[in-house]
């Protein structure tokens, strides 16, 4: 497999800035309270979007790029992880 570097280092800069804001819009989707703080909700968004993208480019082949869309629901879909297994972790008082 052959790789260009500056094009696979753009995209995956891409993939966090728009992470960054995805992480705010995905955390206003899940209902309930979150335990993240700011920086948990920015690397929830980063690591949402670095899902969608690496899931779209399995799926889609390697011309996909994650839009807002795709981006947000990632986020969404680590927040509510997180949210839902962070709890059970540190258990039901904490």
């Amino acid at each position: 497999m052959v790789v260009d570097d500056g094009n696979l280092l753009t995209y995956l800069l891409g993939l966090a800035v728009f992470g960054l804001i995805a992480g705010a819009v995905g955390r206003l989707l899940v209902p309930g309270p979150n335990p993240l703080g700011c920086l948990g909700t920015m690397a929830a968004g980063v690591a949402g979007s670095f899902l969608a993208g690496l899931v779209g480019r399995l799926v889609l082949g390697r011309g996909y790029t994650a839009g807002w869309i795709a981006s947000i629901l990632g986020a969404a879909v680590v927040v509510y992880l997180v949210t839902r297994y962070g709890r059970a972790r540190r258990g039901p008082y904490a």
